[in-house]
């Protein structure tokens, strides 16, 4: 049955009490609504961390329409070729020959050879059944220089099995061959942003014993990044570039480990601790990183004095174990903005539901968030402060930490770090009608 959706509709399906809530789902899955908020990255921009490489898409116009979009935006047009499929080609025509000339015709065109393609075939694809291992030997066998990227566009498999951004992940790194290892080379693996220097004890902990830290990122020629290969340890602090940095690890046969971007305190010192062992050094400065964090907290709640915040989980990977570390440490949190909890977040669930069970969870893509009165009652001229750019839309203010995906932070260093981030967004307010809408946080951008 259809259900009506009107300007007087009661959005209570959108949030709900965390000590209400269910673990992990605590909305209901449906009709989907896209707020105008495109920081995150899409397969166009995290394709583009390859350097030297070119992104094939072979789709419909109406698909193709909004990654020929991101290239442009993002000034990177010249490396992206579209093979565009019509309707006759599926019921009169070979899709295999279509999308194997195609992709060797848009190469061929290049002022030069790229040294990495990165082939993304659609959701037609696997209606039709293609042979898309025979298109990637037959490319192989006429373009022997270049590395072909097994990538894929199909939002049909969003909601089963490894998501999209978990595949793409693995196949970035599947170039990488197991090279002679450097024991003093790590790499950090699966993260759209490179990490922060000051603001990660990861990236600390390895200048300070001279490691060196590669990262895909960073990474400015392909040789840069076919070198990682010569890293004698693998890590990965991104959700959705754990798969795909186990798989390689496996593949390269190199250690591997998993440091979730946590925000309590003990879990931070435990991660370290592995960290440490498996690089064969002392943590000596543990003690004086635990206290900066703390006294970088003390001055937050100070300097907030009780302005509400609200958290999203497009800023950071785990917001509520955010949300408990702020609550513990005297900042009013009052509004926390996802749509699932991860795994790693079942402590944090529970001990909210326990100590703060009022805690408003509210969704982002329910329907009844396109007719929400952005700001909710807050009287005009109080001051709201938002972690990431969802929070800061749905609350409608200019005082927030424009940032995704954790920002490049990591253990003490990174609270510290986003403690001063949130001070300063406190005081500067920012043109949230400007900022919020920009594809790809971090990406140039022409607009």
């Amino acid at each position: 049955m259809l259900t009506r959706l009107t300007h007087n509709r009661s959005t209570d399906r959108a949030a709900i009490a965390i000590g209400e809530a269910d673990f992990p789902a605590p909305f209901a899955h449906g009709l989907e609504y896209n707020a105008p908020v495109h920081g995150n990255w899409n397969i166009v921009h995290t394709g583009m961390l390859v350097p030297e490489s070119h992104q094939i898409y072979i789709c419909a116009q109406n698909c193709m329409r909004g990654v020929a979009m991101t290239a442009a935006e993002m000034n990177a047009a010249d490396r992206f070729s579209m093979v565009v499929l019509e309707e006759h080609d599926l019921y009169d025509g070979d899709l295999f020959e279509i999308t194997c000339e195609g992709i060797a015709d848009a190469i061929r065109k290049l002022p030069a050879p790229p040294r990495a393609v990165l082939v993304f075939p659609v959701c037609l694809h696997h209606f039709m059944g293609t042979d898309m291992a025979a298109i990637y030997r037959e490319l192989e066998s006429r373009f022997p220089g270049i590395d072909f990227i097994r990538c894929w566009m199909d939002p049909i498999m969003q909601k089963t099995g490894l998501t999209p951004e978990q595949k793409q992940r693995k196949a970035l790194y599947d170039p990488l061959e197991a090279l002679l290892p450097d024991p003093r080379a790590v790499n950090l693996l699966g993260g759209n942003l490179a990490v922060d220097p000051e603001g990660s004890d990861i990236a600390r902990l390895l200048a300070k014993n001279h490691f060196a830290l590669r990262e895909l990122p960073t990474c400015e020629t392909y040789g840069d990044f076919l070198a990682m290969g010569e890293s004698a340890l693998e890590l990965c602090t991104t959700p959705f570039g754990d798969y795909g940095a186990r798989q390689l690890a496996r593949r390269l046969q190199r250690p591997y480990l998993w440091l979730p971007c946590s925000w309590q305190f003990d879990q931070i010192a435990a991660d370290r601790k592995r960290l440490c062992e498996a690089l064969g050094i002392a943590d000596a400065v543990i003690a004086a990183d635990r206290a900066a964090a703390l006294a970088a907290l003390r001055r937050l709640a100070a300097t907030l004095g009780g302005t509400p915040v609200a958290i999203d989980a497009m800023a950071v990977f785990e917001p509520l174990g955010l949300a408990r570390l702020l609550l513990e440490h005297g900042v009013n949190v009052v509004r926390v903005y996802l749509d699932v909890v991860a795994a790693d977040e079942r402590s944090a669930f529970d001990w909210l539901r326990a100590h703060a069970p009022g805690l408003p969870l509210v969704a982002t893509i329910r329907p009844e968030m396109r007719i929400v009165r952005r700001g909710g009652d807050r009287p005009a001229g109080k001051k709201l402060l938002a972690v990431g750019p969802k929070a800061a839309y749905f609350e409608d203010t200019e005082h927030f930490v424009n940032t995704i995906d954790n920002g490049g932070f990591w253990g003490y260093a990174g609270i510290a770090a986003l403690a001063r981030q949130m001070g300063e967004a406190l005081a500067a307010p920012k043109d949230t009608r400007a900022l919020v809408p920009r594809k790809g946080w971090g990406c140039d951008c022409v607009l």
